[in-house]
């Protein structure tokens, strides 16, 4: 008799083989059939109906601070997540001294829109180094797996100190340094580095993070700490400036380490076919010799906008800021009242404050024809028909009237605005991209729930008590240095 037996779900099993119907049957902590008939089970689940599938490994999440505080690390395991990888985009808390925790809890905010004020209640910050960070992630039993990458932000400042702000070139000895620490911190159990060159990641007062500009030699400098070690990856997030320069780097750093390099993807509105010639150049990189990889979203990437949310379209207008320090209800309140719906429309917003934000978010002063209002359940292939600026053109209202209005309405009223990965109404170049063999689905995890529900963790496996669609089971083991996460 096994232990626990799922019973007649639709198994996707993750070979690539097509979904079928069957029985998955768990002994201990080993999953002993999939497929077929099993035997009986002393616990039994029905999955009728539902998917059945292996844990999800989401290679994309900043749960940096979460981790060192939080065993569940919900919503991800809520959602049939079984290993998360964070330390992504070059941000992240080790290594650290003790004047920079407030720096790195404002770069986190501002980047990836975690609550500094939860990082700052959460974090015990009894690390300095990237290993003993590691140490700190050990002292608690955890429900799901978890891996970390070594951020270069936080690196770059801990060895460069200010300069690292300012952001000036690394000489030599910083180079050396940096490449000491991440050979450490590789050797102690760190998955890989991770970077970003792009003007979507911003400081709080709006400047650039401190490896923005890091030149080629510093980033192979630190990649050389790679080199013999037969495991980790090499995290990029670019803007590619220089496409073919940024290209070739990661090329020779896949030639001379023989380790897989990724950067981030995405369709994006200023120019729609950059993804094309980005993805002929990861081909060609591995036609060379390197394991280059395009990590993508498996729908658009944006953000959802609202009244109680961190940005909408009118929260950088000044009067909208002396809301900020009321109830939502008394906010909402103040909004529907005419003299106050009159200031709000009647203000530019603020330069300093649309500085702030990332070069995309800038972006929600002025496309409505990408803002659409948030359906239950959601639709993330809405036309431009659907959009604000759409609705104002069959009204007598200007867009800014529309959507002040629709929020107003209530709190639980959202607008969708696809950032990037969304130029065509549809999702085509996403498919297009998910189907290539050079990409890994991964972009969009993070914290946001996924599109269908799971539920499971390592001592307990239930179907979902919401029957939203899916039961996952724990993921087997990929390989012997986890080769499969990390190409």
């Amino acid at each position: 008799m096994h232990d626990t037996v799922i019973r007649g779900g639709t198994i996707v099993d993750g070979t690539g083989k097509a979904a079928y119907t069957g029985d998955v049957a768990l002994d201990g902590a080993t999953i002993t059939q999939v497929g077929g008939k099993a035997g009986p089970g002393k616990r039994e689940i029905d999955a009728n109906g539902l998917l059945v599938t292996p844990g999800w490994v989401d290679v994309h999440t900043h749960y940096d601070g979460q981790a060192t505080w939080d065993p569940v690390l919900a919503p991800s395991s809520w959602h049939g997540v079984t290993t998360i990888l964070f330390g992504n985009c070059g941000v992240g808390f080790a290594p650290v001294r003790n004047e920079d925790h407030t720096a790195l809890i404002g770069m986190m905010e501002s980047i990836e829109e975690i609550p500094g004020v939860a990082l700052a209640d959460g974090l015990k910050w009894n690390w300095e180094t990237f290993p003993q960070y590691l140490d700190a992630l050990d002292q608690m039993p955890r429900a799901i797996d978890i891996a970390a990458q070594i951020p270069h932000h936080p690196l770059r400042v801990y060895v460069m100190g200010d300069r690292a702000i300012n952001r000036e070139a690394a000489t030599a000895d910083d180079i050396a340094a940096m490449r000491d620490a991440v050979t450490q911190g590789l050797r102690a159990g760190a998955f890989g580095f991770t970077t970003s060159r792009t003007n979507s990641h911003k400081t709080p007062s709006g400047d650039m993070v401190p490896g923005r500009y890091s030149e080629v030699q510093e980033l192979l400098g630190i990649g050389s700490a790679f080199k013999g070690m037969g495991y980790g990856a090499f995290g990029v997030n670019s803007d590619f400036d220089d496409e073919t320069e940024e290209l070739q780097w990661m090329t020779k750093f896949g030639q001379d380490t023989g380790r897989p390099v990724w950067f981030l993807l995405t369709d994006r509105p200023t120019d729609k076919v950059r993804w094309k010639r980005l993805m002929e150049g990861v081909h060609k990189a591995r036609a060379d010799g390197a394991m280059v990889t395009a990590q993508i979203a498996g729908r658009p990437v944006g953000v959802m906008l609202g009244i109680d949310t961190a940005l909408n379209p009118f929260s950088i207008r000044p009067s909208y800021q002396a809301l900020l320090e009321l109830p939502v209800g008394e906010r909402i309140k103040r909004m529907q009242d005419p003299a106050m719906r009159a200031q709000i429309l009647s203000e530019a917003p603020s330069p300093e404050l649309l500085n702030r934000l990332s070069q995309f978010r800038q972006h929600i002063v002025t496309r409505w024809d990408r803002m659409f209002p948030m359906a239950d359940p959601p639709n993330y292939e809405p036309r431009e028909s659907d959009s604000i600026g759409a609705m104002a053109a069959r009204s007598n209202n200007t867009p800014d009237e529309v959507a002040y209005d629709y929020l107003a309405g209530g709190a639980e009223r959202f607008l969708f605005f696809p950032v990037v990965g969304y130029n065509e109404d549809n999702l085509d170049i996403i498919h297009t991209m998910l189907t290539d063999d050079a990409t890994n689905p991964g972009v969009v995890g993070r914290w946001r729930p996924l599109l269908v529900h799971h539920r499971c963790q390592r001592a307990e496996l239930d179907a979902d008590p919401l029957g939203a669609g899916s039961v996952a089971w724990a993921e087997t083991t990929a390989g012997d240095d986890g080769e499969a996460a990390n190409q």
